[in-house]
């Protein structure tokens, strides 16, 4: 959510709003995070002082296979309280609602963007005096820690506002420590790419999108050959976009402008079919070009139309989904760039919001730059689409 919002930021160096409108998707792109954002007012009762973190629990969740609409389980929630800690989900709900603030001022809504900032405030004041990481769903997305999205809020005020309170709170949370990637549970390098964080932050970002370093045994990444620099991960595809996002935001930041637009193209090229997988010109973007996955693990794309009904057998289907996620990121190739477009292989075939975020926020800073000129020529053309 955050990373999405990032794209949009209408000012300075770090802005591809440009992207989206050249394509014609901006009041798109707002629509679409409006929905999350109205759940995020929703859950946060600054009175009570209460977050509500959780909706339904990840057992009974992952056992149902069906429309979402046919869930008649009992979903019980799970919330964040001055007895019950969750700053890591309070800090990174304080750093969306920051940034959305910003995109929303810009957007000319005025009303509502206050809305979102008082609740980021309260909600970062809140997080800030009862840190404790949520526990709550240790069993499939356990947290590493808190600092990285204390750090992000705090960075994300700052932008919204200019209260220097907010500055020197980022710079104490500031890691050192180097990030594998930029995922939904480590943001760390998100906060050492910030162009508040410091020249030490900024050396730290730059060395960790330095993927000409293979050597240096601290690059905690290891590579693919086929794709020289796809992050060799379970879901790789949503860790080369991310990757892919923060090099064209270095770049931005005159970070080596020209190697790192390119190596960011080449990273968005692959995923969009300059590949060897199925005879070459693969998209992992559904609904893109002709030859693209067909079985995303997603329940409600395998569901066929009502009244046909809709269950396990829907999930074990060797068949083509009914519905097509049009737009969606699936996990990716494994180590050695294979990949099975089965649903039920769910590492390569899962889809999910965090897959696009900073996959959709490369492609809107791609577009900006092939718009003005900017983008280097790239070693791979992606001239698969027709």
């Amino acid at each position: 959510m955050t990373l999405s919002l990032w794209s949009t930021r209408p000012t300075d160096h770090c802005s591809f709003k440009a992207g989206y409108q050249q394509a014609g998707q901006l009041n798109q792109m707002y629509d679409m995070i409006k929905w999350p954002l109205d759940y995020f007012l929703k859950a946060w009762d600054p009175t009570k002082k209460v977050l509500t973190a959780q909706v339904g629990d990840g057992g009974a969740d992952h056992a149902f296979w069906g429309r979402p609409e046919d869930m008649t389980m009992n979903r019980p929630c799970k919330q964040i309280s001055t007895s019950n800690k969750g700053s890591d989900i309070a800090g990174e709900t304080a750093a969306a609602l920051a940034a959305s603030y910003i995109a929303f001022k810009d957007k000319g809504d005025d009303q509502y963007a206050t809305q979102l900032l008082q609740a980021a405030e309260s909600l970062y004041l809140f997080a800030k005096t009862n840190r404790g990481v949520f526990s709550g769903s240790a069993a499939y997305y356990g947290s590493s820690g808190d600092q990285d999205e204390m750090c992000e809020a705090a960075v994300w005020l700052y932008r919204a506002t200019g209260n220097n309170d907010y500055l020197n709170d980022a710079k104490s949370f500031v890691e050192t420590a180097w990030g594998w990637a930029l995922s939904w549970d480590d943001k760390k390098v998100a906060c050492q790419g910030s162009d508040i964080a410091g020249e030490t932050a900024a050396a730290l970002a730059a060395s960790y999108i330095a993927f000409k370093d293979k050597g240096d045994d601290q690059y905690a990444t290891q590579l693919l050959q086929a794709a020289e620099s796809l992050y060799l991960f379970a879901k790789t595809n949503r860790y080369a976009g991310n990757a892919a996002f923060m090099a064209l935001l270095a770049a931005e930041a005159g970070i080596e402008p020209q190697t790192y637009r390119q190596w960011a193209a080449e990273q968005i090229n692959y995923l969009l079919g300059d590949n060897n997988h199925n005879g070459g010109c693969f998209s992992y973007e559904i609904g893109y070009g002709n030859k693209y996955p067909e079985q995303p693990h997603h329940r409600g794309a395998s569901c066929p139309d009502r009244p046909a009904p809709c269950g396990s057998g829907q999930l074990n289907a060797d068949a083509p989904s009914p519905q097509i996620l049009q737009g969606a990121l699936v996990g990716g190739p494994d180590a050695s760039d294979n990949y099975n477009d089965r649903r039920t292989d769910y590492v390569q075939n899962e889809v999910a919001t965090d897959y696009n975020s900073g996959f959709q926020g490369a492609l809107a800073g791609i577009n900006s730059l092939l718009a003005s000129g900017d983008m280097p020529a790239t070693n791979n053309k992606c001239p698969c689409k027709n």
